[in-house]
């Protein structure tokens, strides 16, 4: 609904911040990378999400595109709300973030406060291929051959999850005779219905 407001600051908190824009005040949830960007600017252009529940209508806003991004994907994953993605971005700039989901590294993701280590696996398991289009890294996953990077970071995928190594290599390996060009994310989520 909305892309940005942009406007003067007439509040800024590391966890809000007010843009007033023609004498309307727009309160924003914001990260601690946001709340830097912004703390001692006389005026703002925050990049915009919106989310109405039953019970509120809650406006975020982000410095950049990016941090919006990567917001809007860690939202996706099931049992990710609005304040625990804002935590993550407030934990780590998102750089770090995508290098951490792309290393597999969810003992260092769970760190975040109130973040536990099965919500931080699956994060990782979901976004690791959707960060490709943010550009976190040159050598895309999904380019990989079959034999190659694919089935390897789909099976330590998978072993992070708790499954056998043979079980879950008979499965993938399966999973990608039948589809060859198969994308790591779509190949972990097949198997996990398959395992």
């Amino acid at each position: 609904m909305y892309e940005y407001i942009s406007g003067t600051v007439a509040e800024v908190a590391p966890a809000y911040a007010v843009i007033d824009v023609g004498g309307v005040g727009y309160y924003l949830h914001i990260s601690l990378e946001t709340f830097s960007a912004i703390e001692h600017a006389p005026s703002a252009k925050l990049f915009v999400h919106y989310i109405v529940r039953e019970d509120a209508q809650l406006l975020y806003g982000f410095s950049t595109k990016v941090e919006r991004e990567l917001f809007r994907l860690l939202i996706s994953v099931s049992g990710v709300g609005g304040n625990t993605a804002r935590m993550i971005l407030s934990t780590y700039s998102p750089r770090e973030l995508q290098g951490i989901i792309s290393s597999g590294n969810a003992v260092l993701l769970k760190n975040v406060k109130g973040l536990g280590l099965k919500t931080a696996q699956k994060i990782i398991v979901e976004l690791s291929g959707k960060l490709m289009t943010l550009g976190a890294e040159a050598g895309s996953a999904q380019s990989a051959g079959p034999d190659g990077g694919v089935v390897d970071e789909a099976l330590e995928a998978l072993v992070m999850l708790g499954f056998s190594r043979a079980a879950a290599e008979k499965v993938v390996r399966a999973i990608v005779r039948e589809q060859p060009d198969i994308a790591v994310e779509e190949l972990v989520r097949m198997a996990l219905k398959r395992l």
